[in-house]
């Protein structure tokens, strides 16, 4: 989850660590996340709305992650 990450950059360089299937499941977890966290944001019971603009960042960071490896730009670091 992004919230377990202490930083931007602590975010980063797990992301690089991580392999393509950690990195689908993260994926998914955060998206689900981000699914309730939005369903408790409508009903009023979120206490920091930025949360869904963090989840949404690190979507896209997982995401863009993914498309380099498979474009080659970027192989997993071990």
């Amino acid at each position: 989850m992004p919230d377990s990450s202490k930083s931007t950059r602590d975010l980063l360089d797990q992301i690089h660590a991580a392999s393509d299937a950690e990195l689908h499941e993260r994926l998914r977890h955060i998206e689900e996340a981000l699914s309730n966290l939005r369903f408790r944001l409508a009903s009023g019971q979120v206490d920091d709305p930025k949360r869904v603009r963090k989840y949404r960042k690190a979507i896209a960071r997982i995401k863009t992650e993914l498309r380099e490896r498979q474009l080659g730009l970027r192989s997993p670091q071990a």
